[in-house]
């Protein structure tokens, strides 16, 4: 298999190593989504309350580079791990590169060398900490082991429920008490995140994520090159390319969220509830909300159906999330519909919207971490979990070209564009899924977990190397 693990694998529940993960992907994900739901209002904000009075256009195309630059730098991050610094040095590095960050950006003043040193601090931090933290949560995980699908999807409710304390304490301290007081919890929220990695790593992660140990040779010999792939390997790195490209068409779509959707919701739809309008930014935590809820019912279903032999395989699950993200839009071809007649549309389809497009997410985002941990060879896996996020790099890009055509076709051409092209998509992926299955030659098929597998939670499981 492509995985090393070298993790306590209990026979029920799952490793104690995965909730101390969950842990410090929390907060790493709360100080990045509390810096992002602040960093536009920052740079446009009047220079009187502490923002640079940008224009929005200026802060934009910023915006843009800096989050194509978060998705690009994990592949040079997995790079070094896999080669030098292994996953666990990487994930600190990279927290505490973060955390400094967002202290940097909590500095009083709106001085620009300093603005551009903090976000040059976080693209940096990122790139150690993402694509390193995915890969060790499949170390957790010996091969064939059932529980990895149910394990990413718990990982994933820590991601959401970051990106949920992120909104609550760091858009509320920006917004209300001011900018300095919103990054400077995002930075304390990361520190918070590093200790506990620091304190209780080495305990609850045996040797998962440790620096990979040097090749000994003779005297005097020279260096051996590096193992070519073998075909499985090979034809294994291509189902995550090619899986890659489907991600894309997903993200592209799910992604509408934070734009089209957005300004749809503010000027159309009628947020009136009892006589009070619900906020367009509460609209954003929906589908947190969504995931905290739905996580742990598709982590038991994976779970169980993996005991049973009877899990559809990863492309076939990333298939059904890209049907369900469709559906989601039909939601909105009846909310443009709506709007179109009476002037503003009801809220519950945007929600009913958003309720999809969860649980397309569940089939498709965890599930997509789980198979990079799967497919890539050991010595690549980090690389390779870079490669993956470049995908969303290039999604959240389209994303903003696809919503903008919304002026010139109007929302329901667009809506149905996008309705069509993911169904699509879906249908050709669940047509490959059999082709892809054998190319992964058995690296996606579970096997029960045995008793004897882990009599106690201190047991190692051994590195297996496809």
């Amino acid at each position: 298999m492509a995985q090393s693990t070298a993790a306590p694998a209990p026979t029920r529940g799952h490793p104690k190593g995965l909730y101390l993960l969950f842990t410090t992907e929390m907060w790493e994900r709360m100080s990045y989504y509390g810096m992002r739901a602040l960093l536009v209002l920052y740079m446009v904000g009047a220079t009187d309350k502490g923002g640079f009075g940008w224009s929005q256009a200026k802060a934009l195309q910023i915006f843009g580079i800096y989050t194509g630059l978060v998705y690009a730098t994990p592949v040079f991050g997995g790079f070094l791990a896999d080669r030098y610094l292994g996953q666990r040095l990487s994930v600190t590095l990279g927290g505490i590169l973060m955390m400094l960050g967002q202290f940097v950006l909590a500095m009083p003043g709106n001085s620009e060398p300093l603005f551009y040193t903090g976000l040059g601090l976080l693209v940096v931090g990122n790139g150690f900490f993402k694509p390193n933290i995915s890969t060790m949560v499949g170390g957790l995980y010996a091969p064939g082991d059932p529980r990895r699908d149910g394990a990413f999807t718990i990982f994933y409710i820590g991601i959401n429920v970051g990106a949920f304390l992120a909104s609550a304490v760091c858009g509320t301290l920006g917004e209300k008490f001011g900018w300095m007081y919103g990054f400077g919890s995002a930075g304390v929220g990361m520190g918070l995140g590093v200790l506990v990695f620091l304190a209780l790593g080495k305990r609850m992660l045996g040797n998962v994520g440790l620096a990979p140990k040097p090749v000994e040779r003779k005297a005097g010999a020279s260096a051996a090159p590096a193992a070519a792939l073998t075909r499985e390997e090979r034809d294994r790195v291509i189902v995550i390319l090619v899986l890659a490209l489907f991600v894309v068409f997903f993200w592209a779509a799910f992604e509408q969220a934070g734009g089209l959707m957005n300004l749809y919701t503010d000027a159309k739809v009628d947020r009136g509830v009892f006589g009070w309008e619900v906020p367009t930014t509460w609209f954003q935590a929906v589908n947190p909300i969504f995931i905290m809820l739905l996580g742990p019912i598709f982590a038991e279903m994976w779970t169980g159906l993996g005991r049973r032999s009877k899990d559809p395989s990863i492309p076939a699950k990333m298939a059904m999330g890209l049907l369900l993200v469709s559906f989601g839009f039909v939601f909105m071809l009846g909310a443009s519909k709506q709007s179109e007649a009476a002037g503003k549309a009801a809220l519950m389809w945007v929600v009913a919207a958003y309720f999809f497009h969860t649980a397309g997410e569940l089939c498709l985002s965890p599930v997509g971490l789980s198979m990079v941990t799967k497919l890539a060879p050991t010595r690549y896996a980090s690389a390779l979990m870079g490669v993956w996020f470049i995908a969303n790099a290039v999604a959240n890009y389209l994303a903003g070209l696809i919503g903008g055509y919304a002026e010139k076709l109007g929302e329901f051409s667009l809506f149905l564009a996008i309705t069509v092209a993911t169904a699509v998509a879906g249908a050709v992926l669940l047509a490959l899924a059999p082709m892809l299955k054998r190319m992964m030659h058995g690296a996606d098929e579970t096997k029960p977990v045995v008793a004897e597998q882990s009599a106690t939670d201190a047991e190692q499981v051994k590195p297996q190397v496809a």
